[in-house]
């Protein structure tokens, strides 16, 4: 299970530490306050940090944990020093690790762009690496830039025993279209995912994936090398470690190809299927067409045939005025 964050860390820094604290957290727009006893007082919205004279350091706030992983240790401490016993990813049944594929997707539930399935191999040293730099489930994770410095990461980390498999919108339409359910084809890319990481010639006999449909559409898609693994599903698959890794590095993906969309339509593509969505969607088939939308859409998503129900309406209401 997954352990609440920390809110509250101290250590002992010494004089050039607090110095280089000091200029990092103003280079960040920290708002630095003066108290009694203390050297500085440095704060911003969910964090608060406390220099006091004797150089005792006592960071609090809901953000304290990222702070202490990605600035205090790599930048002032230049040393891993968080309890990560405390935060460590452990498998719901509290059994010694055991290295493992874990698989996940990316974009199932977003109306614009690609389908993105990620598969990570997660050994024993890897997977306490992974603790340390704070992997966690994507959808935990709401910064874009933040997301792909960590996939990066995690890629180093498991030194390239991982794989993607990323569905654009051509063949993501074409392949619903000719097998009608979203879970086949999850099971599908999933599918492709492992075999892709199992060709890397990696000793490995089992994988996790979160519970979305009956694990025989996995299995009954897997090749020969796949078919050796003991696949599990299982639901909030995300609270295993390897699991994290493949959402993060399809998260991390599918934002980039979102990205590469925008820029060649001009225009930002948003997440998900909300108002905003619609909003845009609209406005590419008046200025593109219906054949645009295709390309950049899931057609099978209720938002799809509600746009272009709008924009024909639209159509029929300016043809009648030109009459």
């Amino acid at each position: 299970m997954t352990t609440e964050k920390i809110a509250t860390y101290s250590a002992q820094l010494d004089k050039s530490q607090i110095e280089k604290l000091y200029s990092t957290l103003k280079n960040q727009g920290y708002t630095f306050t003066e108290h009694e006893h203390m050297i500085w007082k440095a704060s911003r919205p969910g964090l608060g940090i406390s220099v006091y004279k004797s150089m005792k350091t006592v960071i609090q706030g809901k953000e304290t944990q990222d702070f202490v992983l990605f600035t205090l240790e790599p930048e002032i401490l230049q040393k891993a020093s968080l309890g990560y016993e405390k935060i460590l990813l452990k498998q719901p049944d509290e059994t010694p690790f055991t290295p493992h594929i874990g698989i996940d997707e990316s974009g199932k539930g977003d109306f614009f762009g690609p389908l993105v399935i990620g598969a990570v191999f997660v050994d024993n040293e890897s997977s306490d690496i992974l603790a340390r730099i704070g992997v966690k489930d994507s959808k935990e994770i709401k910064n874009d830039k933040k997301m792909t410095e960590i996939s990066d990461k995690i890629k180093q980390i498991v030194k390239g025993k991982y794989s993607i498999v990323a569905i654009g919108n051509e063949a993501y339409n074409r392949l619903y279209s000719n097998i009608r359910n979203l879970n086949r084809m999850l099971a599908w890319g999933h599918a492709r995912a492992l075999e892709n990481l199992l060709a890397k010639e990696i000793n490995c006999t089992s994988a996790i994936s979160d519970q979305f449909g009956d694990k025989r559409l996995i299995q009954n898609a897997l090749l020969e090398k796949g078919k050796k693994i003991e696949l599990i599903q299982k639901t909030k698959a995300e609270s295993d470690i390897a699991v994290a890794a493949a959402s993060i590095i399809a998260r991390a993906e599918f934002v980039r190809r979102m990205d590469k969309l925008s820029e060649e339509i001009k225009m930002q593509l948003p997440k998900g299927a909300n108002a905003r969505v619609k909003e845009i969607a609209l406005k590419i088939v008046e200025h593109s067409g219906e054949e645009k939308l295709k390309l950049l859409s899931k057609t099978h998503f209720k938002t799809y045939a509600e746009i272009i129900a709008v924009h024909q309406e639209q159509q029929a209401k300016t043809i009648k005025r030109q009459k």
